[in-house]
C-alpha cells in the first residue's frame, strides 16, 4: 500500500502530491491493478489533511481513469503506468549516484535540481 508524504513547503497543492506519488507508485510496479488505495480517513490519519483533499485527488485520479471508486469498497487500481519496477538495476545506479552526490556536500534540493536539469537535457520536447 502506497503511504503519502505531504511537503507543506514545496509549493505544490496537497491534492497534487498525492495524484503525483500514487502516479509514481503506478510507475514503478508498487501499485497494481486490483489494489485498493488508502481510505482518507487513513490518508488523513497519516497526513494530518482535509478529507475533501484526499477525496479531490481520487477523483482526478478517477477523471484520469487511473483509479476507479467502488461505493462501500473503497478506491481500486485500474491501470498501471510505465515499465520500470521498484527493482530496477536502474534504481541501484541511481541510488549509489544520490550517495555520492551526498558525500560531495550536495543537499536533496541540489540533487534534485541537478538531476531535473538533465531530465530536461535528455527528454527536450517530450511530454512529462
Amino acid at each position: 500500500m502506497v503511504e503519502y508524504r505531504i511537503d507543506r513547503r514545496s509549493g505544490v497543492a496537497t491534492y497534487l502530491q498525492i495524484v503525483q506519488q500514487t502516479k509514481q507508485a503506478l510507475r514503478l510496479g508498487l501499485l497494481e491493478p486490483g489494489d485498493k488505495l488508502p481510505t482518507a480517513r487513513e490518508v488523513v490519519e497519516a497526513t494530518a489533511i482535509n478529507p475533501n483533499t484526499v477525496l479531490k485527488a481520487y477523483r482526478e485520479l478517477e477523471r484520469e481513469g487511473l483509479v476507479e471508486a467502488r461505493r462501500g469498497l473503497g478506491t481500486f487500481v485500474r491501470k498501471s503506468l510505465g515499465s520500470t519496477p521498484a527493482d530496477s538495476p536502474l534504481h541501484a545506479e541511481l541510488s549509489a549516484w544520490t550517495d555520492r552526490a551526498r558525500e560531495a556536500g550536495l543537499e536533496r534540493d541540489d540533487v534534485a535540481a541537478l538531476f531535473n536539469s538533465v531530465l530536461e537535457e535528455h527528454f527536450k520536447g517530450d511530454e512529462a
